[in-house]
């Protein structure tokens, strides 16, 4: 949270203009009751005030200090565009450190109605009275208190990543046409995100069907097998989510939904739909583990992968991710891509402990002569990283998503059904691959 936090009253974020030094920011104060808690009737009015000055554009940014009281909100706030800020006349340690929960921080443009905390600077430091501090080193203080047990700064492997170019000059076709494509959602054990993936696929003018995959009993498993192998025959896309199968045990992701996918009647659907019938497949995250274990992608079939074969591992960071990244379409040659060009960058949030893409070199180089690397993660300059800032997993070549030699399956880690109106406020970028979308015109 920065004090680039911005929404106009449009509900978009105001343009990077409005980030800008000699903002005011402003104490909107809560009364408290006799135990130090916010009161109902205060905090209720506060929220009224607060939400009439963000629609109206009077406040930019707004903040609510936690257990590090003021000083620690300013400073968060701070990190987030490198602005600096300077406390008025007035203010003591002991106020600024003091615990304020249901509080709030207002950046203002124009005159300030209220407590005026601060003012923004440009000078990236925070000042009061005659101290100050740098941003960058306060930032790095901060960063590095927990840096030997949880390891955030991890050093920039030698190895380089390049931008991948794959401009397709056609895609392929189905042989049956459909108005409204059907597609598939398994919710195996785990699973979280299909709900979000059936409202993304209905959204761009699919049909959605959740299968849910039963395994409390050797009869409910068969009992899956058999409704979701009929329902592969009734559909024109296979669509697995993200979430955690089997609980994401270690170097277990995707291993029940890999299981499932391997028996015969299963198996012989999805080539089926496949082979003879046109069909579409995408995995997202979990998905994506899924899709990549059991040869899908970059194979394009179901085969017994070995160790020579592409995989996901864990994470270079060796714990979760969850975060907002930045991702290059390297290549269009997928019916999934076909409304974007190559070298766009859209923004993505992620969410993956096992994200991390390796393949040896031969396959690498394979990969991209085919095309198949579909996206990678990218610097905020647009390009291929192997910085763990941008690329979160530490994925060779910085891969984020590949694809099947025909494009017709894709998978990738990035949750680009995670999209609403009203989502990502505060960090700008354009979140709308249209994957989604493309699928669908891709039958029509």
């Amino acid at each position: 949270v920065s004090f680039a936090v911005t929404m106009a009253k449009t509900g978009d974020i105001i343009s990077p203009e409005t980030k800008e030094a000699g903002n005011k920011v402003v104490l909107l104060r809560t009364k408290a009751d006799e135990n130090g808690l916010p009161e109902t009737a205060s905090l209720l009015e506060n929220y009224s005030k607060v939400t009439e000055m963000i629609r109206s554009g009077k406040a930019v940014s707004c903040y609510t200090p936690g257990m590090g009281g003021i000083a620690g909100a300013v400073m968060k706030m701070s990190f987030g565009n490198g602005l600096g800020f300077r406390f008025a006349d007035g203010w003591s340690v002991e106020e600024l450190t003091a615990w304020r929960y249901g509080d709030f921080l207002l950046e203002v443009r124009g005159e300030a109605d209220g407590e005026v905390l601060g003012e923004v600077t440009a000078d990236g430091k925070i000042s009061l009275g005659a101290e100050s501090i740098a941003l960058d080193e306060l930032q790095r203080l901060w960063e590095d208190k927990l840096e030997n047990v949880y390891p955030c700064n991890i050093p920039t492997p030698a190895e380089k990543a390049e931008n991948v170019s794959c401009e397709a000059k056609s895609w392929p076709a189905p042989a049956v046409k459909t108005a409204r494509p059907r597609v598939l959602i398994p919710a195996f054990p785990g699973t979280n995100c299909e709900y979000d993936s059936a409202k993304a696929v209905r959204d761009a003018g699919a049909d959605a069907k959740i299968v849910v995959i039963n395994n409390l009993t050797a009869e409910g498993i068969t009992r899956s097998v058999e409704e979701f192998a009929e329902e592969i025959r009734k559909s024109q896309i296979i669509f697995i989510p993200g979430g955690f199968s089997g609980g994401d045990e270690p170097d277990g992701s995707a291993k029940f939904i890999t299981a499932f996918f391997r028996n015969a009647a299963v198996k012989d659907a999805v080539t089926d739909l496949l082979d003879n019938r046109d069909g579409l497949m995408c995995g997202i995250c979990n998905g994506f583990q899924a899709l990549i274990k059991l040869g899908l992608v970059p194979f394009g079939k179901i085969i017994d992968t070995d160790e020579t074969c592409p995989t996901l591992t864990f994470n270079t960071i060796g714990r979760h991710q969850s975060r907002i990244v930045r991702t290059r379409v390297a290549s269009n040659l997928s019916p999934w891509l076909r409304s974007v060009n190559v070298g766009d960058v859209f923004t993505v949030p992620i969410s993956h402990g096992e994200g991390k893409f390796l393949a040896d070199d031969a396959t690498l180089k394979r990969l991209r002569e085919n095309g198949q690397i579909a996206t990678q993660y990218v610097d905020l300059d647009g390009n291929a990283t192997m910085d763990v800032r941008f690329n979160p997993n530490g994925s060779r070549m910085a891969v984020e998503g590949i694809t099947s030699p025909d494009g017709r399956i894709f998978g990738k880690m990035g949750h680009s059904e995670r999209r609403a109106k009203g989502l990502y406020r505060n960090v700008q970028g354009n979140y709308d691959i249209k994957m989604f979308e493309s699928a669908v015109m891709y039958f029509k």
